[in-house]
Protein backbone atom coordinates (compact mmCIF):
# COMPACT_ATOMS: atom_id res chain seq x y z
CA UNK A 1 0.00 0.00 0.00
CA UNK A 2 1.55 3.30 -1.13
CA UNK A 3 1.29 5.88 1.64
CA UNK A 4 0.53 9.35 0.27
CA UNK A 5 0.97 12.69 2.03
CA UNK A 6 -0.80 15.76 0.72
CA UNK A 7 0.70 19.19 1.46
CA UNK A 8 -1.69 22.13 1.14
CA UNK A 9 -1.85 25.80 2.11
CA UNK A 10 -5.42 26.76 1.21
CA UNK A 11 -9.03 25.66 1.19
CA UNK A 12 -8.23 22.06 0.33
CA UNK A 13 -10.68 21.19 -2.44
CA UNK A 14 -8.03 19.26 -4.37
CA UNK A 15 -6.89 17.55 -1.18
CA UNK A 16 -10.48 16.49 -0.51
CA UNK A 17 -10.87 15.09 -4.05
CA UNK A 18 -7.65 13.10 -3.62
CA UNK A 19 -8.69 11.69 -0.23
CA UNK A 20 -12.11 10.71 -1.60
CA UNK A 21 -10.54 9.14 -4.70
CA UNK A 22 -8.19 6.94 -2.68
CA UNK A 23 -10.68 6.00 0.07
CA UNK A 24 -10.90 2.21 0.00
CA UNK A 25 -8.28 1.99 -2.77
CA UNK A 26 -6.34 -1.27 -2.82
CA UNK A 27 -2.94 0.18 -3.82
CA UNK A 28 -2.73 3.55 -2.03
CA UNK A 29 -4.04 5.60 0.85
CA UNK A 30 -3.79 9.23 1.89
CA UNK A 31 -2.06 8.74 5.21
CA UNK A 32 -1.35 12.38 6.11
CA UNK A 33 -2.32 15.94 5.23
CA UNK A 34 0.31 18.55 5.99
CA UNK A 35 -0.49 22.26 6.19
CA UNK A 36 1.64 25.35 6.71
CA UNK A 37 -1.21 27.83 7.36
CA UNK A 38 -3.00 27.56 10.73
CA UNK A 39 -6.20 29.18 9.36
CA UNK A 40 -6.40 27.17 6.11
CA UNK A 41 -9.66 25.47 5.18
CA UNK A 42 -7.82 22.22 4.46
CA UNK A 43 -7.44 21.71 8.23
CA UNK A 44 -11.19 21.32 8.72
CA UNK A 45 -11.39 19.12 5.62
CA UNK A 46 -8.70 16.81 7.06
CA UNK A 47 -10.66 16.50 10.31
CA UNK A 48 -13.95 15.93 8.47
CA UNK A 49 -12.32 13.26 6.27
CA UNK A 50 -10.63 11.54 9.22
CA UNK A 51 -7.10 12.00 7.83
CA UNK A 52 -4.27 12.72 10.28
CA UNK A 53 -3.11 16.34 10.10
CA UNK A 54 0.40 17.70 10.49
CA UNK A 55 0.59 21.48 11.00
CA UNK A 56 3.99 23.10 10.47
CA UNK A 57 5.62 26.41 9.57
CA UNK A 58 8.26 27.57 7.11
CA UNK A 59 11.09 27.19 9.60
CA UNK A 60 10.14 23.56 10.22
CA UNK A 61 10.00 22.95 6.46
CA UNK A 62 13.48 24.43 5.89
CA UNK A 63 15.05 22.77 8.97
CA UNK A 64 14.12 19.25 7.89
CA UNK A 65 11.38 18.67 10.49
CA UNK A 66 8.77 18.10 7.77
CA UNK A 67 11.01 15.66 5.91
CA UNK A 68 11.62 13.72 9.13
CA UNK A 69 7.85 13.62 9.80
CA UNK A 70 7.17 12.28 6.29
CA UNK A 71 9.86 9.64 6.66
CA UNK A 72 8.62 8.73 10.15
CA UNK A 73 5.14 8.24 8.73
CA UNK A 74 6.61 5.99 5.98
CA UNK A 75 5.30 8.31 3.24
CA UNK A 76 6.22 7.15 -0.25
CA UNK A 77 4.57 9.82 -2.41
CA UNK A 78 4.09 13.53 -1.65
CA UNK A 79 1.30 15.32 -3.50
CA UNK A 80 1.12 19.12 -3.40
CA UNK A 81 -2.40 20.54 -3.60
CA UNK A 82 -2.23 24.31 -3.46
CA UNK A 83 0.96 24.28 -1.41
CA UNK A 84 2.64 27.67 -1.78
CA UNK A 85 6.13 27.13 -0.36
CA UNK A 86 9.25 26.03 -2.18
CA UNK A 87 10.17 22.43 -1.37
CA UNK A 88 13.69 22.26 0.13
CA UNK A 89 16.46 20.59 -1.88
CA UNK A 90 16.87 17.92 0.83
CA UNK A 91 13.24 16.87 0.50
CA UNK A 92 13.44 16.78 -3.30
CA UNK A 93 16.53 14.56 -2.98
CA UNK A 94 14.81 12.27 -0.47
CA UNK A 95 11.78 11.84 -2.76
CA UNK A 96 13.16 11.76 -6.32
CA UNK A 97 10.29 11.78 -8.84
CA UNK A 98 7.96 11.23 -5.87
CA UNK A 99 6.77 14.78 -5.22
CA UNK A 100 3.96 15.86 -7.53
CA UNK A 101 2.50 19.34 -7.98
CA UNK A 102 -0.43 20.81 -9.87
CA UNK A 103 -0.18 24.31 -11.34
CA UNK A 104 -3.18 26.31 -12.66
CA UNK A 105 -1.61 27.21 -16.03
CA UNK A 106 0.00 25.57 -19.02
CA UNK A 107 3.62 25.70 -17.90
CA UNK A 108 6.13 27.07 -18.70
CA UNK A 109 3.74 30.04 -19.01
CA UNK A 110 2.71 31.79 -15.79
CA UNK A 111 4.86 29.76 -13.41
CA UNK A 112 7.40 30.69 -10.77
CA UNK A 113 7.48 32.48 -7.45
CA UNK A 114 4.29 34.44 -6.76
CA UNK A 115 2.37 32.85 -9.63
CA UNK A 116 -0.54 31.07 -7.99
CA UNK A 117 -4.34 31.25 -8.03
CA UNK A 118 -5.79 34.63 -8.96
CA UNK A 119 -2.38 35.97 -10.09
CA UNK A 120 -2.04 33.25 -12.73
CA UNK A 121 -5.55 33.70 -14.12
CA UNK A 122 -5.30 37.50 -14.22
CA UNK A 123 -1.97 37.25 -16.08
CA UNK A 124 -3.36 34.82 -18.67
CA UNK A 125 -6.37 37.06 -19.32
CA UNK A 126 -4.24 40.22 -19.47
CA UNK A 127 -1.94 38.57 -22.03
CA UNK A 128 -4.90 37.70 -24.27
CA UNK A 129 -4.32 33.96 -24.08
CA UNK A 130 -6.78 31.82 -26.05
CA UNK A 131 -6.39 28.93 -23.63
CA UNK A 132 -5.16 28.13 -20.18
CA UNK A 133 -5.27 24.94 -18.16
CA UNK A 134 -3.37 22.86 -15.67
CA UNK A 135 0.04 21.25 -15.54
CA UNK A 136 0.77 18.27 -13.32
CA UNK A 137 4.52 17.96 -12.83
CA UNK A 138 7.27 16.52 -10.72
CA UNK A 139 8.78 18.91 -8.20
CA UNK A 140 12.41 19.98 -8.33
CA UNK A 141 14.27 22.62 -6.33
CA UNK A 142 12.72 25.55 -8.29
CA UNK A 143 9.10 26.73 -8.49
CA UNK A 144 7.16 25.07 -11.33
CA UNK A 145 10.20 23.87 -13.30
CA UNK A 146 10.02 20.09 -12.73
CA UNK A 147 9.37 17.64 -15.57
CA UNK A 148 5.79 17.68 -16.85
CA UNK A 149 3.59 14.62 -16.33
CA UNK A 150 0.38 15.87 -17.98
CA UNK A 151 -1.34 19.03 -19.18
CA UNK A 152 -5.05 19.69 -19.75
CA UNK A 153 -6.38 22.83 -21.43
CA UNK A 154 -9.54 24.91 -21.38
CA UNK A 155 -10.46 28.05 -23.32
CA UNK A 156 -10.05 31.58 -22.06
CA UNK A 157 -13.35 33.16 -23.09
CA UNK A 158 -14.04 36.72 -24.16
CA UNK A 159 -15.05 38.72 -21.10
CA UNK A 160 -13.55 36.19 -18.68
CA UNK A 161 -12.77 37.35 -15.17
CA UNK A 162 -10.04 35.65 -13.14
CA UNK A 163 -12.83 34.08 -11.04
CA UNK A 164 -14.64 32.65 -14.09
CA UNK A 165 -11.41 31.21 -15.49
CA UNK A 166 -10.52 29.84 -12.05
CA UNK A 167 -13.83 27.94 -11.95
CA UNK A 168 -13.00 26.16 -15.23
CA UNK A 169 -9.44 25.48 -14.04
CA UNK A 170 -10.76 23.98 -10.78
CA UNK A 171 -12.99 21.71 -12.86
CA UNK A 172 -9.92 20.43 -14.72
CA UNK A 173 -8.01 19.95 -11.47
CA UNK A 174 -10.78 17.98 -9.81
CA UNK A 175 -11.36 15.82 -12.90
CA UNK A 176 -7.74 14.98 -13.70
CA UNK A 177 -5.47 15.26 -10.64
CA UNK A 178 -6.72 12.18 -8.75
CA UNK A 179 -6.58 10.05 -11.91
CA UNK A 180 -3.03 11.15 -12.80
CA UNK A 181 -1.86 10.55 -9.21
CA UNK A 182 -3.39 7.08 -9.40
CA UNK A 183 -1.43 6.39 -12.59
CA UNK A 184 1.77 7.45 -10.79
CA UNK A 185 0.88 5.19 -7.85
CA UNK A 186 0.42 2.25 -10.22
CA UNK A 187 4.01 2.79 -11.38
CA UNK A 188 5.23 2.62 -7.77
CA UNK A 189 3.42 -0.63 -6.95
CA UNK A 190 5.47 -3.70 -7.91
CA UNK A 191 3.79 -6.25 -10.16
CA UNK A 192 2.69 -9.43 -8.42
CA UNK A 193 3.20 -12.90 -9.84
Amino acid sequence: MVRIAILASGSGTNAQRLVEHFKGHTAAEVALIGCDQPQAGVIQRAWDLGVPLYLFNGTQLRSGDVLRELQGQRIELVVLAGFLRLIPVEMVAAYPQRIINIHPALLPKYGGKGMYGHHVHAAAIAAGEAESGITIHYVNERFDEGAHIAQFACPVLAGDTPEALAARIHGLEHAHYPRVVEEIVSGLVPAVG
